[in-house]
């Protein structure tokens, strides 16, 4: 059995499921507390509503995302694609950091923000492998 084909519920997949959990929660905490100015400056100066409230209200979705992924249960599938699809639409943002060149979270340089565009869709794969939403979705 390879990674790739591993059971929803198999090791590997469930230990990958519980870390993204984990890292979201762990996010979305930071977003509310010793973080904020950091996410704040990470909102896009074209978006319609003032910052703070942005990030708070991502982090309380990252939080209750991350808390879903741990104890998701029969609704593993539904959960991993609304993760993936938070990742999605979280990622202007992470373009707009590298096009307006704002500093946040030590990426200081064009380079670092460039990079940094390339994890995103790797956490859209981590959160629908992890998961098994892609393999289990629904098909007519």
């Amino acid at each position: 059995m390879s990674l790739l084909s591993a059971p929803p519920t198999s090791r590997p997949r469930t230990l990958a499921r519980i870390l993204l959990g984990a890292i979201l929660v762990f996010a979305g905490v930071s977003h509310l507390t010793f973080a904020r100015q950091e996410f704040e400056a990470q909102v896009p100066d074209w978006f319609p509503v003032d910052d703070d409230p942005v990030v708070v209200v991502s982090g309380i979705v990252e939080i209750s995302l991350g808390a879903a992924l741990v104890a998701f249960g029969r609704g593993r599938v539904g959960v991993g694609f609304v993760v993936a699809a938070f990742f999605v639409a979280i990622f202007p943002g992470n373009i707009a950091q590298y096009v307006d060149g704002v500093d946040a979270f030590g990426l200081d340089t064009d380079q670092k923000r460039f990079a940094r565009l390339f994890f995103q869709p790797l956490l859209v794969l981590w959160a629908l492998w992890s998961t098994g939403a892609w393999r289990d979705r629904p098909r007519r």
